[in-house]
């Protein structure tokens, strides 16, 4: 209807523009007064033969019986659609891997002319408005095209750049109005504020260096020590730039190889940590602008550290001006109640089983690590995708067509995902935080397990059951802890039958879980020797590690999203700034050798890089096992989990190696311990023990780990 039409006689050109007392047509040699045909309405027809290069003069009335003004520009509906036919197409398929190039808000020169180019999925609408602050957030005069049964809604509107906030006003099927942020905006206000903003990229990257390199060893082979950060209260205040000039040296320095950021998207309540996602493709603007994150992620590599990133794709929450019931029916969202609605937290399930809901998800996977250089995903809430009865009574939940618990949609999904980042970005993780026993969690997407699924192709798998397990077992007083040793020995029945991760999480040390020293027993002593014994079995366990910030230096307190971690506790002017510093000192210490030693992370996949010297000294609470690489090379780690000095204590090794030193010993004064331990060389002797030919008579000091490697 608007724009300019051939017709018998020359070219019919019509323009809305409400508010407007005249409105012409302007081209080369040619000026033309449209007729007011009402209610904003203009139309007329232009004596020529082919549709020209032309603009609209469109006058408003000035104020309060003022002169009027008058304004030229190109019409918007004079232009082709700047959508081509390709990615409707694979937009439909649901294969559009660069979703965020075709859809949101695009700044561009179409046709010629500077502006933006909107764009949106909307096809339950009987219409789409843009609104923004462009155009007084009145969008009568900015309808977008219907690009047929593709559902996408377009408009290149001129003029519009960089920093314009926008929302789509959506004509509902029942014709009443909503007004919605943009589901791809890359850009948002500052929370509460909710409008989005156009936004287009300028920054240039330095990482170059570390891209090419991140992928030459499969990360399962590779050190990979995390450390858990929540951003906004890391140390609250500072900005993405901010953050760079401060969170890469102090995590270098700690030796940490990777950081792991709770989720970066846009979140209306910070409260939530960012579980519950508004903007998918957005970073959080409360720390700044896209370019800044980017900033930091590019800092943080040329410090040599990766970047891990909490991605949320299992629920999105009821904000009525974001993505629930869209277009004014269920569209994100799955049509089911039943399978819609989450149990928990009171959000909305995504539709994995349509298919441009699954194209929305895949591409935001993809977005991150190839906008942002994100070098891994671990998705969040694994567990409730898979399961149809998650969290769910009988009678509250749907069975698959088979009359079974898992949903199909999200098996497809996460293979799908998994599949597409791992072939679009080399050496990027994916990392699955799933509490349940599922078959082939990082097992690859083409190989079926015994349950009839193919696996679902994620890297590395949080490690729950261990967590749960060993912080059980810590809990206990010693003198209880002989009963309770089989869960500390348990996780090896199942430590290959996938990739793990050993997580002490933020989820570990909030709400009542208390921080980590404080869920160790005993006196202040007794609980930080406790958490050095546990941190230094933790790096020695098969499997990677990551710790939540604050727990480095023994923070007591829980942790606040308000306030963070409590840095005053390693203020020379503290009285026991020695204790939480000593601490630090450890976990520094545990990351350096930990990444001098192969036998720690080369073979954390394969059986045969990890043997038991002694599981069963349940009366002692000792733990002892040796580590290997692939050439061999070992490491013995023992835990003394009693608060006893034991002297002379024998553990079998092999007779290969004549000399062992210590190279770690939670318990040296350095760190706050008691300074017991082996000092000198050790040298096997006869007899063996432990089934193996020779033993090392070693002193085992109080609520400690040691780790002895041969000289």
């Amino acid at each position: 209807m608007l724009g300019a039409h051939p017709a018998k006689d020359g070219v019919v050109v019509r323009a809305l523009r409400p508010y407007a007392t005249g409105v012409a047509v302007v081209s080369e040699g040619l000026r033309v007064a449209l007729a007011d045909d009402g209610d904003g309405f203009f139309s007329g027809l232009l004596p020529v033969a082919s549709v020209p290069d032309y603009r609209l003069e469109i006058t408003y009335p000035g104020q309060e019986g003022g002169p009027g003004h008058t304004l030229t520009t190109p019409d918007p509906y004079r232009m082709l659609p700047s959508l081509g036919s390709f990615d409707l197409h694979l937009i439909g398929e649901g294969r559009h891997e660069e979703l965020w190039r075709a859809l949101g808000a695009r700044p561009m020169t179409h046709e010629g002319v500077t502006g933006t180019r909107f764009a949106v999925w909307a096809p339950n609408a009987r219409g789409v408005r843009i609104i923004g602050d462009f155009n007084y957030w009145d969008g009568t005069a900015y309808p977008m095209r219907s690009l047929g049964s593709s559902g996408i809604w377009e408009l290149f509107v001129p003029g519009v750049g960089e920093g314009a906030l926008y929302r789509f006003e959506i004509a509902r099927p029942d014709g009443s109005l909503t007004r919605r942020s943009d589901p791809m905006a890359r850009r948002t206000e500052v929370p509460p504020a909710n409008a989005s903003v156009v936004a287009d990229s300028h920054h240039t990257w330095g990482d170059q260096a570390w891209l090419a390199r991140r992928g030459q060893t499969p990360v399962h082979e590779a050190p990979f020590s995390v450390y858990e950060v929540h951003l906004a209260s890391w140390r609250p205040g500072l900005t993405y730039r901010q953050l760079a000039e401060q969170l890469p040296a102090y995590v270098k320095d700690l030796g940490f190889t990777h950081v792991e950021l709770m989720p970066v998207a846009e979140h209306p309540f910070g409260g939530s940590w960012g579980y519950q996602v508004t903007g998918f493709y957005a970073p959080t603007a409360r720390l700044g602008t896209p370019d800044d994150f980017k900033y930091l992620v590019d800092a943080l590599h040329q410090a040599g550290i990766g970047v891990l990133m909490d991605w949320v794709p299992a629920h999105f929450p009821r904000d009525d001006w974001a993505l629930a019931e869209f277009d004014g029916r269920p569209l994100y969202e799955h049509p089911d109640p039943l399978r819609a609605a989450h149990p928990d937290w009171g959000t909305l399930e995504f539709d994995y089983g349509r298919t441009e809901v699954r194209n929305f998800l895949v591409a935001n996977a993809v977005y991150w690590c190839e906008e942002f250089h994100i070098d891994g995903l671990r998705v969040d809430a694994v567990a409730s995708m898979l399961y149809l009865d998650y969290s769910r009574e009988d009678g509250q939940w749907s069975p698959n067509e088979y009359g079974g618990r898992e949903n199909h949609d999200a098996v497809a999904f996460l293979q799908e995902m998994n599949a597409t980042v791992y072939r679009r970005a080399p050496g990027v993780v994916t990392i699955a935080e799933e509490s349940t026993a599922w078959d082939g969690v990082t097992r690859p997407t083409h190989l079926t397990g015994e349950g009839g699924f193919g696996g679902l192709g994620f890297g590395l798998k949080w490690n729950m059951g261990w967590m749960h397990d060993s912080l059980e077992y810590m809990a206990k007083e010693p003198v209880h802890r002989r009963y309770h040793h089989n869960e500390m020995t348990f996780s090896m029945v199942y430590a290959y039958s996938e990739n793990y991760v050993l997580p002490i999480s933020h989820d570990e040390v909030v709400h009542g879980k208390q921080a980590l020293v404080s869920k160790m027993p005993g006196d202040w002593w007794q609980r930080r020797a406790d958490h050095r014994a546990y941190l230094g079995f933790m790096w020695a366990h098969p499997g990677k590690q990551l710790l939540f910030m604050g727990q480095e230096f023994a923070q007591g307190a829980e942790w606040s999203e308000e306030h963070g971690p409590d840095w005053w506790l390693l203020d020379p002017a503290y009285g026991a700034e020695a204790d939480h510093r000593g601490v630090r000192d450890l976990v520094r210490e545990l990351n350096t050798v930990y990444g001098a030693t192969p036998a720690l992370w080369q073979r954390d996949t394969d059986p045969g890089g990890f043997a038991w010297i002694v599981s069963d000294a349940a009366e002692d609470n000792v733990l002892a096992f040796l580590r290997h690489d692939h050439q061999g090379a070992p490491l013995l780690a023992v835990s003394n989990f009693s608060p006893v000095v034991r002297h002379g204590y024998a553990l079998g090794v092999p007779d290969a190696h004549t000399v062992w030193r210590e190279v770690l010993n939670t318990d040296e004064e350095r760190y706050g311990g008691g300074g017991i331990g082996n000092p000198e060389p050790l040298k096997p002797g006869e007899p063996g023990t432990h089934g193996r030919p020779a033993a090392l008579r070693l002193t085992l000091p109080p609520l400690a780990t040691v780790w002895l490697r041969p000289a």
